[in-house]
């Protein structure tokens, strides 16, 4: 008895209200490809936070699916990710969103005809996938200045794409800054104090393309950490220039260690993760070495 072939599709998540309409309208062109080609896939839209990591979780179960496709931005990606993460089911990723980060360090085209190629082609390497209390992340969390310009950038979001909402939030943000106060301890270290900027990374960029980290590494089993002290409020532009073009880390003001993992207290925190800002007073981050299966 000749058993059926399987017929196998690659399953596309789509959050279409990534990049105020740019996601639905990016869906649309990869679509019109796909069908010219003759090529089987599957749309799936979010409906809400979290509805994607649902999807990709279920997808990773279907021997019919030989890929998940995230079509969004950064939030929609680690969403997608965390479903993933310990499958042998590979993520490509098609930028959509407003920032679109993370592809920068994982060496993913920006343009989205250009990714669907690349995962048309499924070359895959592992790489690590943050957690942050009981949520994973791809890229870069983080609390302090970079929290406040990311608020301010959203406002902004709906007229600009790419670095601009945050460039404005960026200077906003230094008429508004206060410090952060954390308790931290990162692989034995153990210090308290005032934080411009403490972030853990896993890539390199935010805040559609400022290079937090330049030297962390999507695949390397570590989180960077990059800690930034307090400086006086008139003092902040000075070191903007630096932060922008990836050379935050040559001031004295700034240390970089790479851990394994991470842990912060403080009252009221927002933390940052691929964009998403949360509310908690205990960040603890930890890291599942090469779980993601990414096409690139």
């Amino acid at each position: 008895m000749v058993k059926e072939a399987i017929s196998v599709y690659d399953a596309y998540i789509l959050n279409p209200v990534a990049g105020n309409g740019y996601a639905l309208e990016t869906m649309s062109r990869i679509e019109a490809v796909l069908k010219e080609r003759g090529i089987p896939f599957r749309v799936c839209r979010t409906e809400r936070p979290g509805h994607a990591a649902e999807l990709a979780r279920a997808l990773s179960r279907d021997p019919e699916v030989r890929a998940v496709v995230s079509v969004g931005g950064d939030g929609t990606s680690f969403e997608v990710a965390g479903g993933l993460a310990g499958s042998a089911c590979p993520l490509g990723i098609i930028p959509a969103g407003t920032g679109n980060d993370f592809i920068k360090s994982a060496g993913i085209p920006k343009d989205p005809l250009a990714a669907l190629e690349v995962i048309l082609r499924r070359r895959c390497a592992p790489v690590d996938l943050g957690i942050l209390n009981d949520r994973c992340f791809l890229n870069v969390c983080g609390t302090g200045f970079d929290v406040t310009v990311l608020d301010y950038a959203e406002s902004l979001k709906s007229r600009f794409r790419g670095l601009m909402p945050y460039f404005l939030g960026l200077l906003k943000a230094v008429a508004h800054y206060r410090p952060v106060h954390l308790c931290l301890e990162a692989d034995g270290l153990r210090e308290e104090g005032d934080y411009l900027i403490c972030s853990v990374a896993n890539g390199r960029f935010i805040g559609g393309g400022i290079p937090i980290c330049p030297a962390a590494q999507v695949d390397d089993g570590l989180l960077d950490l990059v800690l930034v002290r307090n400086v006086p409020r008139y003092r902040i532009p000075l070191y903007l220039p630096g932060l922008m073009m990836g050379k935050i880390l040559s001031f004295r003001i700034a240390r970089h260690l790479r851990v394994r993992s991470v842990s912060f207290v403080g009252r009221g925190l927002r933390v940052n993760a691929d964009g998403e800002i949360f509310p908690m007073d205990e960040a603890r981050f930890s890291l599942r070495a090469g779980s993601v299966n990414l096409i690139r």
